[in-house]
């Protein structure tokens, strides 16, 4: 009883795991509207099997299968049609025009001036007159642009140029080399085992992290453990 159990478990679990990776990369709060309601219905699947006996496991791996089908299905006619697309996640819709509540697009969205005077504290906005635009996403997000004279200052509004700075390359992770990232940089094993050793050390598993600028500078932060090691 116990082992059937186990293995269930497990089965579903990973069953699960993989058809949200399917659905995508998302969190939860960017969902949209169908794709919630599917997720909450694979994991309230998911759980029939394991609650009650009578329940086949195959029963709920094809009714879970269903569910991520039709996920695929509706997304791909999302992108197909625009038309379908504002009928399956709605359409964003403007709440603040220069500084002023649209009232009626609040009531078509059923949302309240308390909740969104919540997302103005989040995003650390006091008031809602520095606000030029705000836009309530399909998701329910509040995506906003602040007036001009209410952003933060830029080095383009000071007229300074600055350097190009491209991403950062993971070059360690917990004692691993990810030698396609070097490979990026045109750099080899060869110059990181240098590098590492200017620094002091001769083995890229005493290195929790690790990573190259764009200026070709490597960040090096050993394990707590190495350094307690090497101070004994």
């Amino acid at each position: 009883m116990f082992i059937n159990l186990v293995w269930k478990t497990a089965l579903l679990y990973l069953i699960v795991v993989l058809s949200m990776r399917l659905m995508g990369k998302r969190q939860i709060g960017q969902l949209q509207p169908f794709e919630f309601a599917i997720a909450v219905m694979i994991s309230e699947i998911a759980a029939f099997p394991l609650t009650e006996e009578n329940k086949n496991i195959l029963d709920g791996i094809i009714a879970i299968s269903i569910l991520v089908v039709c996920q695929f299905v509706i997304s791909i006619i999302s992108i197909k049609s625009i038309r379908a697309r504002e009928i399956i996640c709605g359409r964003p819709r403007v709440v603040i025009k220069n500084g002023t509540l649209q009232e009626k697009n609040l009531r078509k969205e059923l949302y309240t001036i308390n909740d969104l005077l919540e997302q103005l504290r989040i995003s650390n906005v006091q008031n809602i007159s520095d606000v030029e635009l705000g836009v309530l996403e399909t998701n329910g997000e509040l995506s906003m642009v602040l007036k001009s004279q209410k952003r933060p200052l830029t080095p383009a509004d000071l007229g300074i140029s600055t350097e190009y700075e491209g991403p950062s390359l993971d070059i360690i992770i917990d004692g691993v080399v990810h030698n396609e990232n070097l490979e990026l940089a045109n750099l080899d094993t060869n110059w990181l085992m240098e590098q590492l050793r200017n620094e002091g050390w001769s083995n890229p598993k005493d290195i929790f992290f690790a990573s190259l600028n764009s200026k070709g500078e490597l960040y090096i932060q050993p394990k707590w453990k190495a350094v307690k090691n090497r101070k004994c």
